[in-house]
């Protein structure tokens, strides 16, 4: 075969085997789920499995402590999860007295035809919060979220709008309302970080526990069944909620959340390709939290954590002591391993020094360099200022001495 033909093919059976292998590998992200630039962030002392969905996060709920995270700043579709800022702004409407969960609520025209995920409201129907708040937590009804809406804000755009400022206040600065349901809006998304803030501001409201741990409700003095649309409840261990969502546009979506012992753990995961999927992905998770760590406590407030000096201070080296207790999750088998560091202010205090003024943080560090989570360092009492005769003959002081250290390093 003459070289020329010959290298020809040769050209063209590398050619193909590049192809092959491209497509090879567009088919595993595929049938994966998993974007080919997600961005995962996990400690390194304790890897995470592989998770096949959009994005995901999972938190500690209560210190707010990211232990796992896959895209978790992309803005993405969040299907019903949306209910969970609709079920926060009823709870605190009604802890704020604005409304009581036993008043009744007429429902609209607008309320009886939404479509989707619903208790069939018809016009005109008297429904008491509670129950429409059960619908919302357990069945995702769309109607019943679309009644409070109407029934909190008066309209609902103007609760959209109740939405969306809440979301700010919360630092959510990833995510835009258009409803209070959730179905597909281009104006509408949120990403897996924001949906854990909400998530665990709802959470401060234990009532919405009880109703989305229930596998069948009640409503309509206990003639209309409502089954739970969140599966996990049903399969994982300690898990009692949260919510579920799913359109054509988000994917099946799940916020989970689980207790055991004294740890609550939450997990969002977005755009998995089934139900099955979305449970499995979020069993992964807490099963990763629940058994790759330990809670830990580095610090109990008010211990001493490191000193900072204050030139024009009475006293100079002013004590800087842990403003709350440290407890984190720490990797299993690391927490003896990890210390607390005291990180001041980057920036020169001058007295007087008050009681609880920030100095710094407390740092706790694993063995890596990982930061596993910090509180605020404060002054452990008042510091007055140095007269004036102290402070000239420091500032004498320390002229002599910078001009002598000066010209030992010439």
């Amino acid at each position: 075969m003459p070289k020329r033909i010959s290298s020809i093919y040769a050209r063209a059976i590398s050619l193909s085997t590049v192809i092959i292998l491209a497509m090879a590998a567009f088919a595993c992200s595929a049938q994966t789920g998993v974007p080919a630039q997600a961005k995962v962030e996990f400690y390194s002392e304790a890897p995470v499995p592989m998770i096949e969905a959009n994005a995901a996060i999972l938190e500690d709920v209560a210190t707010g402590q990211v232990l796992f995270s896959m895209n978790p700043d992309e803005r993405l579709a969040p299907a019903s999860i949306t209910k969970v800022m609709t079920m926060l702004i009823v709870m605190e409407h009604a802890q704020e007295g604005k409304v009581s969960l036993d008043d009744t609520v007429v429902v609209s025209r607008e309320a009886s035809l939404m479509g989707g995920s619903q208790v069939y409201l018809k016009e005109k129907e008297e429904v008491p919060i509670r129950e429409l708040l059960a619908a919302t937590a357990i069945r995702s009804a769309n109607d019943a979220s679309y009644a409070l809406a109407e029934a909190i804000a008066g309209s609902a755009d103007a609760f959209v709008e109740l939405m969306n400022a809440r979301a700010a206040e919360l630092g959510m600065s990833n995510t835009h309302f258009a409803n209070p349901e959730g179905l597909d809006d281009p104006g509408h998304y949120t990403t897996a970080r924001d949906i854990a803030i909400m998530s665990r501001e709802l959470l401060k409201h234990p009532e919405i526990l009880e109703l989305t741990s229930t596998w069948i409700g009640k409503m309509r003095g206990g003639t209309y069944d409502l089954f739970n649309t969140n599966r996990l409840i049903k399969v994982y261990e300690g898990a009692d909620g949260l919510k579920t969502g799913q359109t054509d546009n988000a994917g099946w979506c799940l916020v989970g959340t689980a207790v055991r012992g004294e740890t609550r753990l939450l997990s969002v995961v977005l755009g998995a390709a089934s139900d099955e999927k979305r449970v499995g992905e979020t069993s992964k998770l807490l099963d990763y939290g629940f058994q790759k760590f330990e809670r830990t406590r580095f610090l109990d407030a008010g211990a001493p954590v490191g000193t900072i000096r204050v030139l024009s201070a009475a006293r100079q080296d002013v004590t800087a002591v842990a403003a709350e207790d440290l407890v984190l999750l720490c990797p299993r088998g690391f927490s003896s391993e990890t210390e607390v560091h005291f990180e001041p202010l980057g920036q020169e205090l001058s007295a007087p020094i008050k009681k609880g003024q920030p100095l710094g943080r407390a740092v706790a560090v694993m063995p890596s360099g990982e930061e596993l989570g910090s509180t605020l360092a404060v002054a452990e009492s008042d510091v007055p200022r140095a007269n004036a005769v102290v402070r000239a003959w420091r500032a004498v002081v320390r002229f002599f001495a910078e001009l002598f250290d000066g010209r030992t390093r010439a």
